[in-house]
């Protein structure tokens, strides 16, 4: 199992989160972010507009989704 936080993920808080996959750690930071627009918090929107503008360039946002994928592999087992 891995541990990356919110903001290893391109978020913007310290909320960890643990898994064994990139793809289930994806899917915790993705609800996370989901949870925190609803909440209006300003920081965390701010963060998924910043990933919007990445999403317009499929060549950029798949260096970040390698990146990320590259950072959870190379973290030490929790």
């Amino acid at each position: 199992m891995k541990t990356m936080t919110c903001e290893q993920l391109g978020g913007a808080c310290s909320k960890e989160f643990k898994a064994n996959t990139f793809e289930e750690i994806a899917e915790m930071s993705k609800k996370h972010g989901m949870e925190m627009f609803q909440q209006k918090d300003e920081n965390h929107i701010k963060a998924m507009q910043d990933m919007q503008k990445l999403m317009q360039s499929p060549d950029a946002m798949q260096k970040w989704f390698n990146d990320k994928k590259m950072q959870f592999n190379a973290a030490p087992n929790s």
